[in-house]
């Protein structure tokens, strides 16, 4: 446990930012399960605009550093393949 006033302060920052990262985490994933679903559901118009909502939230986490950059770019270049694959 943090026994100074820096070492108080940093943890809340960390809390805080652990937080706001499992948000923007969970919003992401979110996103990427709304076009998975529309793919299984064979609807080309839903599945395209939710394409268009998730590359760019994808791509935000990780600039971020919520997500590894390589990861994000095969997470939108398996979704991009399978709404073109409709």
């Amino acid at each position: 446990m943090a026994t100074h006033k820096s070492a108080e302060k940093r943890d809340r920052q960390s809390k805080a930012r652990k937080q706001r990262n499992i948000a923007a985490k969970s919003a992401v994933r979110t996103k990427v399960k709304a076009v998975v679903a529309a793919v299984g559901d064979k609807d080309k118009e839903k599945s395209t605009s939710t394409l268009k909502a998730a590359v760019p939230a994808l791509a935000q986490a990780a600039a971020r550093g919520l997500i590894h950059k390589k990861n994000a770019s095969r997470k939108i270049s398996r979704l991009t393949r399978k709404v073109n694959a409709l």
